[in-house]
């Protein structure tokens, strides 16, 4: 069995030995490209769900509902694959439209599946990470570290085939990772990685070598706001503006817009995903861009110490 054993780092602050405690009122303002206040990142995820998945593969029961109590699940398969056939394009054209430069995260049997849908995406300039195998296999500690290393390798060199390319970035299925997934993903050879939610602006994490964590504030997360916490649609267009709005204002911010076609690209909910992009597209003050940029950006600003 894998040790469980959680370690905190020693010193001030609550934070843990994967990055150090930064608080925010002590921290000089990013500057982005341009003098821009603050950097927009769109993040499209393509997924795939299994409709038998390994016996030992564990979801997120949060998004699932009944989702793995009975086979075969047809109505979680379809609601999923929707994204696949119809979400995607209604969300795609949107961010398009208003030059929003988009990120697809990527599940490594989503992007062998459907080499239609990457040729679709990489015609249009949009650029790829890793979202872990499939909608079903999260991370977790209840995998060795030789299982996880193993997961991790077989997830980027499916993409790299797919791609033509391997990825420069990691954002884990549902955000889920176990102790040892940044210095896996550091020792994978990656640059960036978006599972953590605990900031506004990047940082460092604590590996060898080091990762830059590109927050992908899960905050307005679509599945999160209207699968788990049953948020109305038409509210998002606020959060979003009220969102822009701070962050510019503090400056040195960014704000990572994550979109799942099964959700947002239903007819009922495709106008306020519109409503929200409009308000914030096409700023004088805003960077649009994607996190390797923002990772990139951030090494150059701040290199380390």
């Amino acid at each position: 069995m894998p040790d469980q054993t959680i370690r905190y780092r020693d010193g001030h602050g609550y934070d843990h030995a994967h990055y150090d405690w930064d608080p925010l009122h002590r921290r000089t303002p990013l500057v982005w490209p341009d003098n821009k206040q603050i950097a927009i990142s769109a993040h499209v995820y393509l997924e795939y769900m299994e409709l038998d998945p390994p016996e030992d593969a564990i979801a997120d029961a949060r998004f699932a509902g009944a989702l793995g109590s009975y086979f075969p699940d047809f109505q979680n398969y379809s609601r999923r694959e929707f994204g696949n056939r119809v979400g995607i394009f209604r969300v795609l054209e949107i961010l398009e439209r208003y030059d929003l430069q988009v990120t697809i995260c990527a599940n490594a049997m989503a992007a062998a599946r459907y080499p239609y849908l990457i040729e679709r995406c990489q015609k249009a300039g949009h650029r790829f990470v890793a979202h872990g195998w499939s909608l079903n296999r999260m991370i977790t500690s209840k995998m060795s570290e030789a299982e996880e290393r193993q997961h991790i390798a077989d997830c980027l060199g499916t993409l790299e085939t797919a791609l033509g390319e391997k990825p420069r970035g990691w954002a884990g299925q549902d955000y889920n990772e176990s102790a040892e997934t940044p210095n896996l993903l550091a020792e994978a050879g990656l640059d960036f990685v978006l599972d953590w939610p605990n900031d506004d602006e990047p940082y460092y994490m604590r590996t060898d070598p080091t990762l830059v964590s590109v927050p992908n504030q899960s905050e307005w997360d679509d599945g999160q706001l209207f699968a788990v916490r049953q948020v109305d649609t038409w509210r998002y267009p606020e959060l979003i503006t009220s969102a822009y709005e701070h962050l510019a204002t503090e400056g040195g911010r960014m704000l990572g817009l994550s979109i799942h076609p099964w959700i947002f690209g239903q007819a009922q909910r495709i106008k306020y995903l519109e409503e929200a992009v409009a308000a914030i597209a096409g700023k004088p003050d805003a960077w649009y861009t994607g996190p390797e940029e923002i990772a990139a950006a951030f090494r150059a600003q701040r290199p380390e110490s």
